[in-house]
């Protein structure tokens, strides 16, 4: 990892749809609170499918009774650290809950922008299942939305990068599985700022083909291939 230019491996492996991404705007999330400003949200869609759709049931499921969470190709999906460092948070027992659907979502995404306290809640409240990660004094790295009791690491952890964390989940302020990503300069969330960084190496599918693609980021709506190294 080149910590000046913050170059870093990515925390997954395989084919990931990018759903939000600080190449598109900054702050990526609509905010700067709580590290989010240079944060990344993954999903994963059916091989080939344009309309990039989640789960393989039908489409309006999802926004009418909602689909159970085993049926989203995401969820359960390995998560990895993106350095070594030492783990200084952890959490492991918040419920993802059966389904995920919009109705549910939206309903969820508005109650916490409006009510929302850190000092109150939690950060596990909109972060679910999580785990920080300290590079350095001001180089931390946080999963979220991590599947309930997936979480393989403790606090006070050494752990080399590409290193198991957990599984892809639904806790927290999620609207459908997915892993949501960032860099931040401090485990005090309420306080944390975002940083900018790249990913060393992915592939992009452009034009019925994979580009390699080095020290960049990708943008919303770009399908990449990681190949990270685990352990």
């Amino acid at each position: 990892m080149n910590e000046k230019n913050l170059t870093i491996v990515a925390p997954l492996q395989g084919e990931w749809f990018v759903e939000t991404s600080p190449k598109d705007r900054v702050p990526s999330h609509g905010t700067n609170r709580f590290g989010l400003r240079y944060a990344f949200d993954f999903i994963q869609i059916a091989p080939a499918n344009q309309k990039q759709v989640t789960h393989d049931k039908k489409r309006l499921d999802y926004y009418l009774g909602g689909v159970a969470l085993n049926h989203f190709y995401c969820f359960g999906q390995p998560v990895y650290a993106p350095f070594s460092g030492k783990v200084v948070q952890v959490k492991n027992n918040t419920a993802d809950g059966t389904s995920a659907s919009w109705f549910q979502g939206q309903k969820t995404l508005i109650r916490n922008s409006l009510f929302f306290d850190p000092q109150r809640d939690g950060f596990e409240k909109i972060a679910g299942n999580y785990v920080i990660l300290q590079h350095s004094d001001r180089l931390l790295a946080a999963v979220c939305h991590l599947q309930k009791d997936s979480i393989a690491v403790k606090v006070g952890q050494l752990v080399t990068a590409g290193a198991f964390l957990g599984k892809v989940g639904h806790s927290g302020n999620s609207t459908e599985p997915h892993l949501h990503f960032q860099l931040m300069d401090s485990d005090i969330i309420e306080s944390a700022q975002g940083l900018p960084f790249v990913f060393e190496a992915y592939e992009r599918f452009e034009n019925h083909s994979w580009i390699p693609v080095t020290k960049e980021l990708p943008a919303k709506g770009d399908l990449v291939r990681f190949k990270t190294e685990t352990n």
